[in-house]
């Protein structure tokens, strides 16, 4: 194998495109990095000898295969709506195919395809997912070779800001990713185990029912509200009969109750427009969504406190007016859904100064027994950012993808089929390569009493 195509060029493609092309200069391999920006492309590669920058209009077929068909192994940093197209590119011009999102159902159903004609699908090989896979199953397969008994596992990760970046973002929080995901988050009803019952949270209620978790290194407590699909990894993870599984998503103190705000007012929701945005202002828009007059007098400021059961100057409602919600700004987006609304309000507040860093935060906490003991274990990493250039989230989502594929091109993969980063040869090797760029869990562990076990 001699050839990779890498199909994406966007932020989180450069610590994958350096590897990469580092790789290739070694073991004599080429790489082409293509994306609908040439230019983009092209600075990427940065006059490799080993690699090119080429134009590509992803959702056009031809061209899609065009460039598979001369490649050995696909990495694909394209949205994951075109996973599906490349996967079945990728089986009919047999070629491996690596990328960093959620495998679907559709792409799960083309597993024997896959395998019939000896090829990889791996989904999920970036940072969550991904490393939080590998991390976990590590860790999993570590308490099991002992004879343990896992009885309950939660594991949470962030991409958040560096607190001395966020002086005056009293939010405490910028994009480090997709935006879109951030808006969207919780949508649907999240899913988990406590004491071997199933638990529910719906979207009205989840960030109002956040946990609170500790991290090494930091004062204060650390948020956490639930994901959608905890209940997922059961199976792979080999857990199907554990009591409590939970996984979460982590942000500094205060954030979940202002982003709640949000949710209740109804300014994440996608599902309808917003007739004639582009002429009204955001102060027009939040006394859209007060339904009833308030008290004579009352400013919508006021009323909108009111609706959230929150005074005037309350913290969260500080938050409200940074963002600028109660301003005399016109929105200036034709027929938007609040969502949309939202999201370019956000754009705009919370985007990465040049000097910002990000941080990752990911922590693991399992529960087993062990020779009649019950013991409680933290493993937890905090990895920091250079800029807003090389952000650590771009590195994490970047660099599992690159060091896998490098093992594959090298023949070292046998799993065939769709799979996900759960298995020891997989991880094993991303995980001790990762840790030469600091990708390092500390772990803490404490004994506990051995009726501590349940609910």
């Amino acid at each position: 194998m001699n050839n990779i195509l890498i199909l994406g060029a966007g932020r989180s493609s450069t610590a994958c495109i350096n590897y990469v092309l580092r790789q290739a200069k070694e073991h004599n391999w080429f790489v082409v990095v293509a994306d609908a920006d040439l230019d983009l492309a092209t600075q990427k590669v940065n006059n490799h000898p080993n690699g090119r920058g080429v134009w590509l209009d992803a959702s056009k077929p031809s061209d899609r295969h065009q460039l598979i068909s001369r490649a050995d192994v696909v990495i694909s940093l394209l949205p994951p709506q075109l996973h599906l197209e490349v996967a079945y590119d990728c089986i009919k011009l047999k070629k491996h195919l690596i990328t960093a999102s959620y495998v679907s159902k559709d792409i799960y159903k083309l597993s024997d395809d896959f395998r019939n004609k000896e090829l990889i699908f791996m989904g999920e090989m970036g940072l969550d997912p991904g490393i939080d896979h590998m991390s976990a199953m590590q860790k999993i397969d570590e308490i099991k070779a002992m004879g343990g008994k896992i009885t309950a596992f939660s594991s949470n990760a962030g991409g958040l800001v560096a607190l001395d970046c966020l002086k005056k973002n009293p939010w405490r929080y910028k994009f480090t990713w997709n935006p879109r995901n951030v808006v969207k988050a919780g949508q649907g009803t999240a899913q988990y185990l406590e004491g071997g019952k199933f638990k529910y949270i719906p979207y009205n209620r989840l960030f109002r029912e956040y946990r609170t978790i500790e991290i090494p290194g930091y004062e204060e407590e650390f948020e956490v509200y639930a994901n959608r699909e905890s209940l997922l990894y059961r199976e792979a993870y080999g857990l199907d009969d554990i009591p409590t599984l939970y996984r979460g998503t982590i942000r500094y103190k205060g954030f979940c109750d202002a982003w709640n705000a949000l949710v209740q007012i109804g300014l994440t929701d996608g599902t309808y427009p917003i007739l004639d945005s582009e002429k009204i202002t955001y102060h027009e828009l939040m006394e859209a969504y007060l339904s009833k007059e308030g008290r004579s007098g009352a400013s919508v400021k006021e009323r909108v406190a009111n609706l959230l059961g929150e005074t005037e100057f309350s913290t969260v409602m500080k938050k409200l007016e940074w963002l600028g919600l109660f301003s005399k700004k016109k929105i200036g987006l034709e027929n938007a859904t609040p969502a949309l609304i939202l999201e370019d309000l956000l754009l705009k507040k919370w985007k990465l100064e040049p000097n910002d860093r990000d941080v990752i935060i990911m922590q693991h906490e399992f529960e087993y027994e062990l020779e009649a003991k019950q013991h409680k274990l933290f493993s937890t990493l905090v990895l920091e950012g250079k800029d807003a250039n090389d952000t650590a989230m771009a590195r994490l989502v970047g660099l599992p993808l690159a060091i896998f594929a490098k093992q594959v091109m090298l023949g070292k993969i046998t799993s065939t089929g769709v799979n996900i980063p759960v298995k020891k040869e997989i991880y094993g090797p991303v995980l001790d390569e990762l840790k030469t760029y600091g990708v390092v869990f500390h772990e803490r562990e404490e004994e506990l009493p051995l009726q501590s076990q349940g609910a």
